[in-house]
């Protein structure tokens, strides 16, 4: 047999291991998403994401230089879009970021540092199938996600004041919205329920018999 057809053969039989091992472990967990990967899964998930990004990509280099404006962009950008799964520490300890299956990695550690810049970046702006990370590509957005890169590189040395310019820049919810507008009423020495809409419409006087 050629040295082609051997090369052939081996892929084909590792395809056909890895799809007999995905069979088993979803026979084991069903389609629960509960349950911790495996650290088997992990290995052939980490190793599949590596072999699918272009050679091109992973060995691309971050064109914009590192700077405080570069890293305060990064950190906006991140507490903005990224906080609410992966947390302002990166550290995944979200209720979201947990509840995915694989969960929200720790980008402060080795898995994701020791990617390249070019791997980050593919990741960020193409996502990665069947996981619960989104492709956040769109027309201008690669100066963006460069400066993401810079600032996940900078994650393991984030400060204290960081984390709080952070919490500021958080998404938040309605309810935290109005909390944050009585609380600023009530320091002016306003009544909250005055300024709350439709305060009192819901007061109605009985009739008259």
């Amino acid at each position: 047999m050629r040295r082609g057809g051997w090369v052939a053969g081996g892929f084909g039989l590792a395809i056909v291991v890895l799809v007999g091992l995905g069979v088993i472990l979803v026979r084991r967990g069903g389609i629960s998403a509960r349950r911790e990967p495996s650290a088997v899964e992990a290995r052939v998930a980490r190793a599949l994401r590596r072999w699918a990004i272009p050679r091109e990509a992973r060995e691309a280099t971050n064109p914009i230089p590192s700077s405080p404006r570069v890293l305060a962009a990064g950190l906006a950008h991140f507490a903005d879009h990224c906080a609410t799964c992966h947390a302002n520490d990166g550290s995944g300890q979200t209720r979201i970021g947990q509840s995915f299956y694989p969960r929200a990695p720790d980008l402060r550690a080795g898995a994701t540092q020791g990617l390249t810049d070019g791997e980050l970046f593919y990741v960020i702006e193409n996502g990665v199938r069947f996981t619960g990370m989104p492709a956040w590509s769109a027309a201008g957005s690669a100066e963006g996600t460069w400066h993401l890169v810079h600032f996940i590189r900078h994650l393991p040395k984030l400060t204290a004041e960081e984390k709080a310019q952070m919490e500021a820049l958080n998404p938040r919810s309605p309810e935290e919205w109005r909390a944050l507008r009585e609380e600023d009423a009530f320091l002016r020495g306003e009544d909250p329920a005055e300024r709350s809409p439709g305060a009192g419409s819901h007061s109605h006087p009985k009739e008259r018999r």
